[in-house]
């Protein structure tokens, strides 16, 4: 199997079964210290009866270091019975973007994508960990570092050696490590649900070519975390991202 990320082609799928099992226990994947942490994104919505394992995937996803394990709670379930209370029409507009820019006509809740390329229908946890170690071993092409001054976020991003080919997209994201919900009506009605890393804006703070290191400084007032990052226009590729808590 081969998969498009980060810029390169990256051959195979290296993990083993138990070695995705151990990682999902929370055993890092060693990585050289200009490696970018793996971008995974979770497609998902509160009236979905599918989704909670995936939820729960990425709760254990965002315990690791060498990921960054974002929820985008999409709007689209809102109709059958219950309104998520963290869904955003730009993340379901987000997530059709990644159709296209695949070719595909459907959407799906729960679906993750990793890397910005790979997408992964349904809570596959072998698939994911599987997709991830390969990212991982990939060189980044972009490297972000991103500092918190109170209420402002140090970013510099460089690409090594030199433009990477295409335009890029500087991204700035803020979510919330965690929050409670009781679902009381919908297809998990009566349920009670912790989520994490709850995405509640994302938003394109610049273009970027790579030709010359990139310096940003940004507003990131209150409590939320944040993340930068830089992707392939037109919903390609992750190239590079941090995370500043």
């Amino acid at each position: 199997m081969q998969i498009t990320g980060r810029g390169s082609i990256v051959a195979g799928v290296v993990a083993s079964a138990a070695t995705g099992l151990a990682m999902l226990a929370g055993v890092a994947v060693a990585q050289d210290g200009e490696d970018a942490p793996v971008v995974v994104e979770l497609f998902t919505s509160q009236g979905c009866s599918s989704c909670p394992p995936a939820d729960r995937l990425l709760a254990d996803l965002a315990d690791r270091d060498d990921v960054i394990a974002l929820a985008l709670h999409v709007d689209y379930w809102d109709y059958i019975g219950w309104k998520d209370s963290f869904a955003r029409p730009e993340h379901t507009a987000r997530q059709r973007a990644y159709a296209a820019a695949a070719g595909e006509r459907m959407v799906y809740t729960p679906q993750i994508v990793v890397g910005g390329t790979h997408r992964v229908v349904g809570a596959r946890a072998m698939k994911v960990v599987d997709a991830i170690e390969a990212y991982a071993q990939a060189p980044a092409p972009v490297r972000v570092e991103a500092e918190r001054r109170g209420e402002m976020l140090a970013v510099d991003a460089v690409a090594p050696g030199g433009a990477v080919a295409g335009r890029m997209v500087v991204q700035l994201v803020r979510y919330r490590p965690r929050e409670t919900v009781a679902i009381k009506r919908g297809e998990n009605a009566g349920h009670t649900f912790t989520y994490s890393n709850i995405v509640t804006a994302w938003d394109v703070v610049s273009e970027w070519t790579g030709a010359e290191p990139l310096s940003l400084l940004l507003d990131v007032p209150g409590a939320e975390h944040a993340v930068v990052i830089v992707q392939q226009a037109g919903h390609g590729a992750i190239l590079g991202a941090a995370a500043s808590r």
